[in-house]
């Protein structure tokens, strides 16, 4: 397979025009403020972020809490998927994500993923697919909803904008890593860029293959990509950028473990029993009550998994950047993207989702208009269209009754004759929820159960427009104002059998706006100030839409606010190692519920980072406080609490309720502190040049304790994970370098999902110490 897609995606990418503008203009900006970068870059003081907040924008030039990491930072610490940025970034803990995060968590909240500036799909919420960074030059994270640029989108904590590798204009260079780790993680890449005119046009392919056992009981990953990148120069007054991405990956849904007593969390204690529904079937089902039988130590490995599960997805992500100076005033940048997705899961726990081609397809064209050095608009337009047709099915989980520590049969859910009726047959043995309701027999009662199933399409048309204003040489002020509308039609995919297939369409305009200023108190300190309004939309599996109970299009999904008020300081002083910044912030969003309904939150905290880069010695701290809250808003749970689960028979062990789980609890309205986040983390990292061929690194990130569950009857304690490696080069073309993560062997936990839902019901073991062996040749001609 991957020999077969390297030979279309190198086929299609010669027959396109295709080039690099992007880091041509970085390096270019660089050598006009008279800082040349270092060889290696670990610092964000250089960087360019380009598309979000306009052209080629420098850190201190943006009124916003930003990070930039680069690939040699994405290397060095070891970054290889959305979980690893806290390492370096402030609030951004995150949840596991099932096992494989597909979206970044900022400030608490879901943030939205971008790349080369264009939404990217990414499945469901934080459970979609993973990520590879076989393509990723650069990571740009930002705090915040998405710039009137980037426009209204599904999340709002903030976004990561992920920068494609591009092509060098010079010579050709070739570079294969192989990686080595720990329960037989095996990792092979070949990245080779090639000139095909000088100082005109190159070629650039990135193939990368992975195959992971696993430390937890029946897990794996296995993952292709190749990545195919094309540059081109057709003149002095322009350049075209294209990209070709197929990624093809088998992995694991991976729910943790299940029963999350303050026991188990403490001391690895767990409590064994099968539960038993009202009807005294001891199939996991809603209201089941467990008996304890004991309290035993359990192998932190034995998560909620089923050998027998199917879940994969395939992906292909095409990017064209084209960039022209149209005359000394106004230049264009147009930005075009698609991507097309497949994806299953069939877990024997009754959960399916399957995503059955989602299409997304978008085009912005941005006119940078420099009326003279003060002043500047970047304004434009922005079609997006996304099509999905799923199906899903997860109305009969049920993860507390489950004894982990019985039969791998105790862990399955076969539906009864009662739930296959409320349901419909998608293929043989394959149930899930229609995209609508009927009420078949007219007895006034909807007959069947809705989860996320949809066949629903999507236009937005975005306006937007930007100014910035240079007052004086030390006050600038940014104006932005962007509208979207959105026109969408949702259908039934599935119509129960003799039923006419429900439909409904829905079109509106949200808007989003904002405003910053920034004043310079020195050369090199910058304060700013900004207020961001965000209206944006809720979603379902693949971005798309469904139906509620109704049969109509909620109009409240249309009807999310996000607010920012935000006050910081920029620290960059030219010819110095130093940089840093720190900034106090408050955000509100919506939070769409398992039900459809949008619950609000409130985010105020504290955030700041400083970066040293030195010619032999390298080091970065980030600190975050985050205060998140329920903004006097109601809120759900599976469960109320891990003891709903248990009967009181063995007080021992656990004072159970007896009410049964899960109980698909509900909260009244108030300003409880939202479970699964930490209030404060601290990271650190540092590295050594002992010899001209030797270095060494390390990096600590410490969370304080937090509530896992909403009535905080369970505690994740202070936890603090220490990593290590050094590298040591071989020759001048290669170099051997040695992981060791979780030195300490520390028994860290962390929540299963975003939001808090499962905290009465699952939480994720991490991973004890292990170690990885990286070997790396780099060829130049």
């Amino acid at each position: 397979m991957v020999i077969k897609s390297q030979q279309l995606l190198v086929g299609v990418s010669l027959a396109l025009s295709y080039p690099v503008a992007a880091q041509d203009n970085n390096i270019e900006h660089v050598v006009v403020t008279g800082e040349a970068q270092p060889a290696i870059v670990l610092s964000p003081k250089n960087a360019v972020i380009d598309g979000p907040f306009g052209k080629d924008k420098n850190l201190t030039e943006i009124a916003r809490s930003v990070s930039s990491i680069s690939a040699d930072m994405l290397e060095q610490l070891s970054i290889d998927d959305l979980q690893d940025v806290l390492t370096l970034v402030p609030n951004t803990y995150s949840a596991s994500g099932f096992g494989a995060p597909s979206l970044p968590t900022i400030r608490g909240q879901l943030g939205e993923l971008f790349q080369q500036g264009m939404r990217r799909q990414a499945g469901n919420n934080g459970f979609g697919i993973p990520l590879s960074f076989n393509s990723v030059g650069q990571i740009d994270v930002v705090k915040g909803a998405p710039s009137v640029i980037l426009g209204s989108s599904q999340r709002n904590g903030g976004f990561v904008n992920l920068n494609n590798k591009v092509a060098s204009l010079s010579g050709t260079e070739i570079k294969f890593q192989a990686n080595a780790g720990s329960w037989q993680h095996y990792r092979g890449q070949l990245d080779v860029n090639t000139v095909i005119e000088e100082g005109k046009s190159a070629l650039r392919v990135s193939a990368e293959y992975i195959d992971n056992d696993s430390y937890y009981d029946f897990s794996g990953f296995q993952s292709e990509d190749v990545f195919v990148t094309f540059h081109l120069l057709p003149d002095s007054k322009s350049s075209w950028d294209i990209s070709f991405e197929y990624y093809d990956v088998d992995f694991t849904d991976n729910a943790g473990i299940n029963r999350p007593t303050q026991n188990l969390i403490d001391h690895g204690l767990y409590i064994t029993g099968q539960g038993v529904q009202p009807n005294g079937s001891q199939v996991p089902g809603a209201f089941a009550v467990v008996s304890p039988t004991a309290e035993v130590e359990i192998p932190r490995s034995t998560v909620l998994t089923d050998p027998d599960n199917i879940n994969n997805a395939q992906t292909l992500v095409f990017h064209s950047t084209y960039q022209r100076e149209l005359n000394t005033i106004h230049s264009l940048t147009n930005r075009s993207y698609f991507q097309y997705l497949d994806r299953e899961e069939i877990a024997q726990n009754s959960f399916v989702e399957i995503i059955d081609g989602a299409k997304s397809a978008q085009n912005r064209l941005e006119i940078h208009s420099i009326w003279r050095a003060e002043q500047q608009t970047t304004w434009g337009i922005d079609l997006r269209y996304n099509d999905v047709l799923g199906y899903s099915q997860f109305t009969t989980e049920a993860d507390l009754p489950i004894d982990l520590l019985g039969s791998i049969e105790q862990r399955r859910i076969p539906l009864t004759d009662a739930q296959k009726a409320r349901l419909v047959e998608l293929r043989p043995g394959v149930y899930v929820s229609p995209g609508a309701n009927y009420d078949i027999d007219d007895d006034g009662i909807n007959d069947f159960s809705l989860s996320d199933t949809t066949d629903s399409t999507t236009w937005q048309t975005g306006l937007f427009v930007e100014q910035e204003s240079e007052w004086s040489e030390r006050f600038s002020t940014t104006i932005g104002l962007r509208a979207d509308h959105y026109d969408v039609e949702a259908r039934d995919a599935l119509a129960p059998q003799g039923q006419i297939a429900a439909q409904d369409s829905y079109s509106t305009w949200l808007y989003s706006g904002s405003a910053s200023a920034r004043f310079k108190l020195t050369d090199a300190m910058v304060s700013y100030a900004t207020y961001s309004y965000n209206e944006a939309t809720s979603n379902s599996m693949g971005g798309g839409t469904v139906l509620g109970a109704d049969n109509k299009i909620n109009p409240l999904n249309f009807a999310t606010e996000n607010t920012l008020y935000e006050l910081g300081l920029k620290y960059s002083p030219a010819g110095t190692p130093w940089y840093a910044d720190a900034s106090i912030f408050e955000q509100t969003r919506s939070l769409r519920n398992r039900d459809g309904s949008n619950t609000g939150i409130v985010a105020k905290g504290f955030e700041a980072q400083v970066f040293y880069q030195g010619e032999a010695f390298w080091a970065n701290l980030g600190y975050s406080y985050l205060d998140a809250r329920y903004d006097n808003s109601a809120s759900a749970q599976d469960s109320q609490q891990v003891a709903d689960a248990f009967d009181n028979s063995r007080p021992d062990i656990i004072q159970g309720t007896g009410i049964g789980a899960p109980n698909f609890a509900g909260f009244e309205a108030s300003n409880q502190r939202v479970q699964g986040i930490p209030q404060q983390t601290v990271s650190a990292n540092l590295g050594y040049q002992i010899f001209d061929n030797w270095d060494v690194s390390g990096s600590a990130i410490y969370s304080k304790s937090y509530p896992l569950d909403y009535l905080a009857t369970v505690l994740i304690r202070d936890q603090i994970t220490i990593n290590i490696n050094t590298t040591l080069a071989l020759s001048e073309q290669s170099s051997l370098r040695l992981e060791v993560h979780n030195l300490t062997n520390e028994t860290n936990w962390r929540p299963v999902f975003e939001g808090g839902y499962f905290g009465s019901t699952l939480v994720f073991p991490e991973l004890p110490r292990n170690v990885q062996l990286t070997y790396t040749y780099n060829f130049k001609a």
